[in-house]
């Protein structure tokens, strides 16, 4: 046994490693990062040459953990929850074609949107694919949560989702490891009618998924992730996920003696979930994110005796806290413990000495001699060209939607059409915008600010490093309209003046703005003065 301090996030990565994984799969996103950068520093990791090197996206990730349990070995696949939409082409069609070694989709959810676009939450999508899902509600059940989907993958031969939400993957405590075991033997599936999903085949295996939803109920009802909390009195809570954890410092805090229903691991207990509701006269419903079990709850059972966000007895939005459920249960805070200070928020800023703000400096020079002054614009740091002073971009809507939405504002007749990406977001989701700007000589502008790094999340390594020219003219843009330019103050006029001849160009140019990020240039050189 190995007790360990660590965040929810590397509790997962422990307990991969301990379960004998062989690679895992993931592009960075907050707040999911930091279980792939654990792996790639482990020294066991290293040893075992367990795979982890950065995906382009997070549709590569998942194909590529697919392709390792094909091969009858362990794979984790790791991404935030706008990050499975970009997967669930293959997550979706997964769950059809089911597995072969044990394959763990953990989701990292972002209740009030953090450093997210929305509040998406991943457990919809557990219900969409009819795959079982874990939610654990502290680190040590994350740790344990973990290492069992290992295991039920390859008993029920289906991927499982592990969903966690920024609290508890930032968050530290104290995790308790167990014994490691081997990685599989390479053992590739040789089924192939399985993974050939012609609609002959596809038909028979989604009856097959629907025909085991039964099991995967029976499995839950059993779980020991789910159980009943025994208190006095009939007004019970039906806790899901971390919302357990906020429910029981309620109850401690306040001395309650109430009835707690404990769930995290679905499809929802059938049998668990009807005993408990036939013993209370009121039910709250306490689940991070969305509505889910709520809905479904209403839809079984008497809507009169279950509370919760629907309406309103719990906040619709953003995150759960023990004050909501606190006042939720009619217990008023403290008048003393109300908060006294108003203090001002403090938004984000580039930092000093990015290329970002002298790329915005000279974009914002260059356009001034236009009417029309609307910039595209995507994920990432340079997304903060948004706020003061710079104001420079109007959208950022999902990854790699810049060079797609400025080729659509081209089509109605908008100039200039301006796209400004990252050059890994470039990589993630621009690739193909650009594609279509080339076949339909669209008169757009594509920025890509290239600081050689995946800057947002931390550093880590970006796909299209040293390659950009040349997939910009493989891709077809002609080779007298991919500029480079560095962004410095002393290169600002001739920096101004190639973005303003690109800008009249009545065809696709690339402007690629190359200048490495000063957090990533900062730690080389502190490494560099240590070694």
């Amino acid at each position: 046994m190995n007790k360990q301090l660590v965040l929810g996030a590397e509790a997962i990565a422990m307990a991969a490693l301990d379960e004998g994984i062989s690679g895992v799969y993931a592009y960075p996103g907050t707040p999911s990062t930091e279980i792939t950068e654990y792996i790639q520093k482990s020294p066991y990791a290293q040893k075992e040459k367990i795979h982890s090197n950065w995906s382009t996206n997070e549709k590569t990730a998942y194909e590529s953990a697919l392709g390792m349990s094909y091969a009858g070995k362990r794979s984790l696949v790791c991404m935030k929850h706008v990050g499975l939409n970009v997967a669930a082409d293959a997550f979706m069609n997964s769950a059809i074609t089911g597995i072969h070694g044990g394959l763990v989709v953990v989701v990292a959810d972002d209740p009030s949107m953090h450093s997210s676009q929305n509040e998406q939450d991943t457990r919809v999508y557990g219900k969409f694919s009819y795959l079982p899902l874990l939610e654990p509600s502290n680190q040590q059940e994350t740790y344990d949560c973990v290492r069992d989907a290992f295991v039920f993958s390859e008993q029920i031969k289906l991927p499982v989702i592990v969903r966690i939400t920024t609290r508890l993957a930032h968050s530290r405590a104290i995790v308790e490891s167990k014994d490691p075991v081997a990685q599989n033997e390479l053992n590739p599936e040789t089924d192939k009618r399985k993974w050939i999903l012609l609609p002959a085949n596809a038909r028979k295996q989604y009856a097959d998924l629907l025909e085991l939803q039964k099991e995967l109920i029976d499995y839950s009802e059993a779980s020991p992730f789910n159980k009943v909390i025994e208190g006095k009195g009939k007004h019970g809570i039906i806790a899901l996920g971390l919302a357990y954890n906020y429910v029981m410092e309620v109850i401690t805090e306040h001395e309650l003696d109430i009835p707690v229903l404990k769930i995290s691991q679905y499809p929802l207990p059938e049998k668990l979930t009807k005993d408990f509701y036939n013993r209370c006269d009121s039910i709250l419903v306490a689940e991070e994110g969305y509505p889910v079990y709520e809905e479904l709850l209403r839809g079984y059972f008497d809507n009169s005796k279950i509370s919760g966000r629907l309406d309103n007895a719990l906040p619709r939005k953003g995150e759960l806290s023990p004050d909501a459920i606190a006042e939720a249960l009619g217990i008023k805070r403290d008048s003393q413990q109300q908060d006294t200070f108003d203090i001002p928020g403090r938004p984000p800023r580039l930092c000093d000495g990015c290329s970002h703000r002298d790329l915005y400096e000279a974009l914002n020079k260059a356009l001034l001699d236009y009417d029309e002054k609307h910039v595209f614009s995507d994920i990432g740091c340079y997304t903060l060209g948004a706020l003061p002073p710079f104001n420079a971009i109007n959208t950022c809507v999902n990854m790699g939607a810049s060079i797609t939405m400025a080729i659509g504002a081209a089509d109605s007749g908008l100039h200039p059409a301006v796209a400004v990406i990252g050059d890994s977001t470039f990589t993630h989701s621009g690739i193909t915008g650009l594609l279509d700007a080339v076949n339909n000589n669209s008169p757009v502008t594509i920025i890509i600010s290239d600081n050689y790094t995946t800057a947002m999340t931390g550093g880590q390594d970006s796909s299209g490093f040293g390659r950009l020219y040349k997939i910009c003219l493989g891709m077809g843009v002609s080779e007298e309209h991919i500029k480079t330019i560095i962004p410095l103050k002393r290169n600002l006029d001739e920096n101004i003046k190639i973005l303003k001849a690109e800008f009249n160009y009545n065809g696709v140019s690339v402007v690629l703005a190359t200048r490495e990020c000063i957090q990533t240039l900062k730690r080389k050189k502190r490494k560099s003065n240590n070694a």
